[in-house]
């Protein structure tokens, strides 16, 4: 039979897999890559941060407008992204002052805080100074306090050049631009106890602050702690407590609920505020996240009503004023729900979306969020709380080409090693006019998502039509460690990272091979980040794949637990692998760098050269490893790029390279597809 999807038999041509003509090019993929992100309301407008990937992989700040017009804040250069904990944050703030807008924003070329006024016609000011002490001063999570005349904000300071001599606080910096060219004139609300701390919230009537902090060598998927602190007249922070959370229990969000619904305030023990809000926070005490109210479940459930907090001001819940909350929950894929906290019961609002973004903003009834399904991208969408309506209202997706092109997602649970579930979206080829003969079996690549405490989430990605379309298979692998199926599942990977990710992914490659949807002789994996590590040591232990794309990756285990990687990340390998100094074994054991000679297929090495997550000292030391061995391969290297690609030029020349490495590796003939050169 001819295994592919989308096509009609008896109109369809048939043609080898991976030969396919197809409309989605490097391109148009690239057009779309990126989403809005970090939503919120200015007065009754929705604003969001969106990607241009054409104009260098900036950020804008987008509003729209009462009349449902679009419009970007912020013209080139100005790029809206913080680089705290490098992987940044909420990197925006407005508020209606006067009746003018004024924005603060976090600009990614200084990492200054600047003020701007869009109708007033002229340029943003910064607010904050400029630092040439190693990483600067970065800033994260804004909230505009317009009576005390301040932004309270997350402050990331360097105080050497190594990626470790740095520190957290809360501040306050002055609107009134004092502190642009003095560091002094920011006012530091918290001390250096904890390593890493969370943008403040503050009660309604301002008179209490709530935050997150956690120190190393915990992960704040790990164990995290709520700190509550009082507001003194004066601005500061006072008393500061714990009242949930520790080493082992994982608090991914804080906010503040009204007393309306619930009864009395202030009676639920040690840590409730006694003013007339409630503490509201995301814990994974009972092996999910799920949400409590002063410290009592609100919706126990095996689901996720949070997620790993890699960047500050994720929000996974956002309490309305009548006491209701809205929330991001579920299991492996997500829904936006209304929770009543009176009885425990979620109203998921009405759509074809299954993935909501951990960004949520709320104005009286009205709930915005983002979301995108397997059918389109990522959209900004509002739900009416009261009715569950739910509209596009930015970012609409549009087809950029006929949807018969792109995939249709299997969602699978496969048996991995000792029959533990292994949870995988598998895109088959499709192709409307086109089918595959009847005596061949496609290829397909094995996706390794990043983190590796992550995810895949079931939406559109152009980048896999891009090679389905084409009659190339992909299986995204939500490997053992990935979020989204509680803690238990999370922590497979604990001191197993290289093995059971590994293993994992080999098993839905293995089970589609077994079930005759694969080519067991042109099978191969691809990952970034952390997936760039789990598909290089795919490779290095061998007998599964026939080549692999490693991008951006982590390859040096020993470099990355001395110093060789920024300080969010330095001691996540004692959770990974275990503790270098107890298990140095272990580290020499599993390094790809340690082991590239090892290596006998051909692979693709992708690397950003401004990335201070994986240097790319790490990609060239796994190359000169490699020198003596006559492995076909090739690197290629972007200048302007971090960890991640941005640029639209960069991404139109990884996905044409990797198309063109499977090419001469499993002997397709993709049309239009410039020749990677590989080496030696």
């Amino acid at each position: 039979m001819n295994r592919v999807v989308g096509a009609t038999e008896g109109e369809a041509r048939v043609l080898p897999y991976g030969s396919w003509p197809s409309p989605v090019d490097a391109a148009l993929a690239a057009a779309h890559d990126g989403r809005p992100e970090y939503v919120g309301f200015v007065g009754d407008e929705v604003w969001w941060t969106a990607p241009r990937p054409a104009e260098n992989g900036r950020r804008t700040l987008v509003r729209r407008r009462a009349d449902g017009a679009q419009e970007s804040v912020l013209p080139p250069p100005w790029n809206v992204r913080s680089r705290v904990v490098e992987y940044g944050g909420l990197p925006w703030a407005a508020a209606v002052r006067d009746g003018e807008v004024l924005v603060v924003f976090t600009h990614f070329a200084d990492q200054r805080l600047y003020a701007h006024e869009p109708g007033s016609g002229g340029a943003p000011r910064p607010l904050t100074p400029v630092s040439t002490v190693g990483g600067g001063l970065r800033w994260a999570e804004p909230q505009l306090l317009l009576g005390r005349d301040e932004v309270w904000c997350v402050l990331e300071e360097f105080t050497g050049e190594g990626p470790g001599d740095v520190r957290r606080v809360l501040a306050a910096v002055p609107l009134d631009g004092s502190a642009a060219d003095d560091r002094a004139a920011v006012r530091e609300l918290t001390d250096e106890r904890h390593r890493f701390v969370t943008g403040p919230r503050l009660t309604r009537d301002g008179r209490r602050a709530a935050w997150l902090a956690w120190d190393h060598p915990r992960m704040p998927w790990e164990g995290t702690e709520v700190l509550v602190a009082d507001v003194t007249p004066d601005g500061a922070l006072s008393a500061a407590r714990v009242v949930a959370g520790g080493p082992r229990e994982s608090v991914a969000q804080v906010d503040w609920a009204p007393a309306a619904a619930g009864g009395p305030a202030g009676t639920a023990g040690e840590g409730v505020p006694p003013a007339d809000d409630r503490l509201l926070y995301v814990s994974d005490r009972s092996g999910w996240w799920n949400l409590y109210r002063d410290h009592e479940p609100l919706c126990p459930r095996q689901e996720e009503f949070g997620g790993a907090l890699w960047k500050l001001g994720l929000r996974w819940f956002a309490p309305l004023d009548d006491g209701l909350v809205a929330v991001v929950h579920g299991r492996g894929t997500t829904a936006l729900g209304i929770l009543d906290p009176q009885t425990g019961e979620v109203a998921d609002a009405a759509g074809p979306w299954t993935e909501f973004a951990p960004t949520l903003a709320v104005r009286g009834d009205r709930v915005v969020a983002v979301a995108a399904s397997p059918h389109s991208g990522y959209e900004v969408v509002e739900t009416d709380a009261r009715t569950g309506r739910t509209a596009v209202v930015g970012a609409a997706h549009h087809d950029p080409v006929d949807p018969a092109h792109c995939p249709e997602p299997r969602v699978r649970t496969f048996a991995g090693p000792g029959g533990r579930d292994v949870h995988a979206y598998v895109h088959p080829p499709r192709h409307p006019g086109v089918v595959g003969p009847d005596d061949e079996l496609p290829p397909y690549v094995v996706w390794a998502h990043g983190g590796p405490t992550d995810r895949t989430p079931l939406v559109l990605d152009l980048e896999i039509a891009y090679f389905t379309s084409r009659g190339i298979g992909v299986a995204e692998v939500d490997y053992g460690g990935s979020t989204g199926y509680g803690r238990e599942y999370r922590e497979r990977l604990r001191e197993q990272w290289g093995v059971v990710d590994v293993e994992d992914c080999a098993a839905v490659a293995l089970a589609l091979a077994d079930e005759g949807l694969a080519d067991r002789t042109r099978l191969a994996i691809r990952g970034g980040s952390a997936g760039g590590w789990t598909a290089a040591v795919s490779l290095i232990r061998g007998g599964v794949y026939a080549c692999g794309t490693i991008r951006y990756p982590v390859l040096d285990l020993v470099e990355w637990a001395t110093g060789g990687t920024h300080d969010f990340e330095s001691h996540y390998l004692d959770s990974l692998v275990g503790p270098l100094d107890e298990t140095p074994a272990r580290y020499a054991e599993r390094s790809p760098v340690e082991h590239a000679d090892r290596i006998t297929v051909p692979f693709l090495l992708m690397q950003g050269l401004d990335d201070v997550i994986c240097p790319p000292a790490q990609c060239e030391r796994f190359l000169h490893r490699l020198a003596e061995r006559p492995v076909p391969h090739a690197y290629l290297t972007f200048a302007g790029e971090g960890h991640g690609f941005r640029q639209a030029a960069t991404t139109v020349r990884a996905l044409e390279a990797e198309l063109s490495l499977y090419a001469q590796v499993f002997g397709l003939h993709p049309p239009g597809v410039p020749r990677l050169e590989l080496a030696p």
